[in-house]
């Protein structure tokens, strides 16, 4: 919200009753949260996609709980009014209720997260609950995954999201789970792979606010988008001619090219 209020996650949910969408961003730093604040996100999603986008690993279940608190710990402390949401690593989940509980609790307590996404929270209902009854705000991330894709039948490839080929059958079920979450205690849905079909059911089923990335669109309450996605800040987009915000990518590899030209010339340097 631009007007500089804090961002609580009431606001958010009066937001979906006012039929005003919710503005996010991905992030892992202090200096993307500060520009995201600036501009008037509502709130920062710090992603276990760190992994990946920021480290290197091969894919996001290599992240720790460790790794993923000094995330959260940089972006409270850019984050004034803005809320602040955190993802539970793989582990702490998938080990049973009494260590997601130990875990969530270091992200509230020691992390600063406002909320904590749990995914496939659809899979985990009575950890739902058991973290809600302990006072911990959940953001529940369900949806058509490459995983539930084929629970539910459907054909999933990078090309083709599921969620634009859910039939009214997926569709219905993918309501089910999202009432099962919001009667669990969920404050919010993150929708994976949503696509227009089941992404409006679901959004006009329940009363919490339904928010997604991939594979989303303005049949949600919301959306949230990966900062290096939005910044075109990645090796990939040197030379993509998918459309972005803002070309980092580029601008990054003329700003060093033009310092090593400087060095190499004996140049005064820039600043």
């Amino acid at each position: 919200m631009a007007n500089g209020e804090t961002v609580t996650i009431q606001t958010l949910q009066q937001m979906k009753r006012e039929g005003k969408k919710s503005a996010g961003v991905v992030a892992w730093d202090y200096p993307t949260t500060r520009f995201a604040e600036m501009a008037g996100v509502d709130f920062v999603s710090i992603g276990d996609s760190v992994g990946a986008n920021l480290w290197g690993h091969a894919n996001p279940l290599q992240v720790t709980l460790e790794e993923i608190l000094i995330c959260c710990k940089a972006v409270r402390r850019g984050a004034e009014r803005i809320l602040v949401s955190c993802d539970m690593p793989y582990g702490p989940l998938q080990e049973g209720i009494d260590s997601a509980l130990k875990a969530a609790v270091r992200i509230i307590k020691e992390g600063g997260a406002d909320m904590i996404k749990l995914d496939a929270a659809a899979d985990f209902p009575d950890a739902v609950r058991a973290l809600t009854r302990a006072g911990i705000p959940i953001f529940a991330q369900f949806g058509l995954t490459p995983q539930t894709a084929m629970r539910f039948g459907i054909p999933y490839s990078s090309q083709n999201s599921a969620g634009a080929q859910a039939s009214a059958e997926a569709a219905a079920r993918l309501v089910e789970e999202a009432l099962m979450l919001e009667e669990a205690g969920a404050v919010a849905l993150d929708f994976t792979n949503s696509g227009p079909i089941a992404g409006k059911a679901v959004t006009e089923a329940v009363k919490i606010p339904v928010i997604g990335g991939f594979g989303g669109g303005p049949w949600l309450d919301g959306r949230v988008r990966l900062a290096q996605t939005v910044l075109g800040y990645g090796e990939k987009w040197i030379d993509s001619k998918t459309d972005t915000y803002f070309n980092t990518a580029k601008g990054t590899v003329d700003a060093f090219s033009a310092l090593v030209a400087d060095i190499r010339a004996g140049r005064q340097i820039k600043g």
